[in-house]
């Protein structure tokens, strides 16, 4: 039952679910997320909560999508100036208690394939579009090479930092290492990069 005693249904009892997951995840973690916290915090049983998301991994999920946010991408006049920023500020919501949050996800996530696709709704082709503006802005100004412009090639330096996180278990990372990726090896990729044979 919702306010003044009224049964809830459909999306104000959806809503009701999702607000109460994200604030037993932000409390608890993707860890202390349960089934039964959050139907006691939304006034429902847990039956409500399972038609809409088949299980914890999915409600995790769909809280953390309510909690990300998008920033615009940096814009300092120059290539390397942009890459460092953008990693700088994705180093800082890794190592925060929105990205432990996120790491945890991804932990959980392993091999489902389903549940990987739904986080990469949120993380795929959002993680790419700042990547593709800032290369797009260096291509103008002549810092890098039009082929460079791929999304796979745009996204290596967020994929390696990524990497210490989640292979590294990595609470954060040194700048130095954010500097030595963006020098040793994402400038280098994008300004000699030459359409293949």
């Amino acid at each position: 039952m919702g306010a003044g005693g009224t049964r809830r249904r459909g999306a104000a009892l959806e809503e009701a679910i999702l607000h109460a997951a994200v604030a037993e995840l932000t409390a608890s973690g993707y860890a202390g997320l349960t089934m039964d916290k959050v139907a006691a915090r939304a006034g429902t049983n847990k039956n409500a909560i399972y038609r809409r998301w088949p299980n914890r991994l999915a409600l995790g999920i769909a809280a953390y999508r309510q909690l990300a946010t998008t920033v615009p991408p940096p814009d300092t006049g120059d290539l390397r100036g942009d890459v460092l920023e953008l990693l700088r500020q994705a180093n800082r919501h890794w190592s925060s208690p929105l990205g432990a949050i996120l790491r945890e996800l991804l932990s959980a996530v392993g091999g489902a394939s389903q549940a990987l696709a739904q986080l990469r709704e949120q993380s795929g082709d959002a993680v790419a579009a700042p990547w593709l503006t800032i290369l797009g802005r260096a291509v103008a100004r002549g810092e890098a090479s039009p082929e460079a412009l791929h999304p796979r090639v745009a996204t290596v330096a967020i994929v390696l930092l990524r990497n210490e996180f989640v292979m590294r278990g990595a609470p954060t990372t040194s700048d130095d290492v954010l500097v030595e990726i963006v020098d040793e090896v994402y400038l280098p990729l994008v300004r000699r990069r030459a359409p293949t044979a």
